[in-house]
């Protein structure tokens, strides 16, 4: 089965962004640096062997986030806030997405509180402290 997962694009900061990503949702990480794998075509210099080549979150509630750097070579095109991280689920997941919006706020910018929406299901939004644009939705009823 196909899956669509986030792949965010940050300047410098993709290590301490999956760091911290994996504080707040848990899974298992991985990190491949610049200077780890040498291709060619692709030189890396010294000041950016330790960027992020590509690195993965699988976490234990089936979200497979993935980042990397970006270094000089290539072109930098920061988050907009037309693309956002979506994190749902049913009743089951409340206490998991409440503590995920709640840690991903220290830091960043608050948006709409994580709160009963009129829909009946809970929404929030927020902007982390790395610029990443997130969305929340608890469904209430069992689906």
């Amino acid at each position: 089965m196909a899956k669509l997962n986030p792949y965010l694009s940050f300047k410098t900061e993709a290590r301490q962004a999956l760091d911290f990503y994996q504080s707040v949702l848990g899974g298992t990480l991985d990190v491949s640096a610049f200077g780890d794998i040498p291709m060619e075509g692709m030189e890396v210099g010294e000041n950016e062997k330790d960027l992020v080549m590509h690195g993965q979150l699988d976490t234990p509630a089936g979200l497979t986030l993935m980042a990397s750097d970006t270094p000089s070579f290539m072109e930098y095109v920061a988050p907009t806030s037309g693309i956002t991280v979506s994190l749902s689920g049913g009743p089951e997941d409340r206490e998991y997405i409440q503590s995920a919006f709640d840690k991903l706020s220290e830091g960043g910018k608050p948006g709409v509180p994580l709160d009963l929406a009129p829909w009946g299901d809970y929404y929030g939004q927020l902007t982390d402290k790395f610029g990443i644009a997130w969305m929340f939705n608890i469904g209430t009823q069992q689906q």
